[in-house]
């Protein structure tokens, strides 16, 4: 009988642990940039009813996991600590305005722009990190931000309005994300709280539109499937990402998140036909510069 295998040399253990969490948090983006398709598949659905049943069925979806996992108890400790509750319910307000944004943008094919949003976002959250939290910016970062910022401006003139859909998710997302890296819970504990707090919300506006017998849901067999998937969709990627996160360092993850949009950006383009002038090139050619210089920044500041 042979005696037992060797261990792994300890780096090679390492690395097999970075590539499950390049893998996770790689998937849960892949995951994300496919949301359009499935979005798209629900255009006939109001906005608002997609986000109610979003709510509803992630509710369920995440109460089944905790059950599952056997995480109540965990995730009621975290939550009675103090202020967690109050600052969840406002989470859920900025998560709950970036769903349906972005629900209406997909369906009313606005797809470009709230990928341009999505690129921006880390910017964003950069300059919210200076105002609350007092984070300073080096050189090179603060030319980031205005590459973004010149690109916004451009986009802007050329519309003759504000890109208003790719700036709302931007501004959501990031306020989002700023309260949720000050509130001291996991993403399984976070998220079930923040669908919980929507849930009453959800249930009244489905329960009046469905006494006006307004509702697709029930009535369309196709979207009543896709409807009742919501939850699933929704919490799926976030627990990947949550799973692979802790594994990777935070400067891969900053490098996969761009994924995500430009999967979206593509899908538009590509998959739904959406407009893409020299004006819109001119655009997130200086946005791209600027994430470009952000993550060098980043990586150099990293080694």
């Amino acid at each position: 009988m042979s005696g037992p295998e060797p261990e792994a040399p300890q780096g090679e253990a390492a690395r097999r642990v970075a590539v499950r969490g390049v893998l996770a948090v790689g998937a849960a983006y892949l995951l994300w940039g496919l949301f359009p398709v499935y979005f798209k598949a629900l255009a006939g659905v109001p906005p608002f009813e997609v986000l109610a049943h979003r709510i509803a069925w992630s509710t369920v979806f995440m109460g089944l996991l905790l059950t599952v996992l056997r995480r109540w108890d965990g995730a009621l400790r975290q939550l009675r600590a103090p202020g967690t509750l109050k600052a969840l319910a406002l989470s859920a307000v900025f998560i709950s305005l970036n769903w349906v944004i972005y629900i209406w943008a997909v369906g009313a094919g606005h797809l470009v722009e709230a990928s341009l949003g999505y690129f921006v976002n880390p910017l964003v959250s950069v300059l919210l990190g200076v105002f609350f939290l007092k984070e300073p910016l080096s050189v090179l970062q603060r030319w980031a931000v205005g590459l973004a910022a010149t690109g916004v401006v451009i986009l802007m003139v050329w519309l003759g309005r504000p890109p208003w859909v790719a700036m709302a998710l931007a501004l959501t997302f990031a306020f989002y994300g700023l309260i949720r890296k000050r509130v001291a819970v996991d993403s399984l504990t976070g998220l079930t709280a923040e669908v919980v707090i929507l849930l009453p919300l959800a249930l009244a506006w489905l329960g009046w539109r469905g006494s006006q017998g307004a509702l697709r849901y029930g009535s369309d067999p196709h979207a009543t499937a896709l409807l009742t998937a919501a939850g699933v969709v929704t919490a799926v990627p976030l627990l990947l990402f949550g799973a692979g996160v802790r594994k990777i360092r935070l400067s891969t993850v900053g490098l996969l998140q761009y994924s995500n949009p430009t999967m979206q950006l593509a899908i538009a383009v590509f998959a739904f036909g959406e407009p893409f002038t020299v004006a819109h090139g001119v655009a997130f050619a200086f946005i791209w510069a600027g994430i470009v210089l952000y993550t060098w920044d980043a990586l150099r500041a990293r080694r």
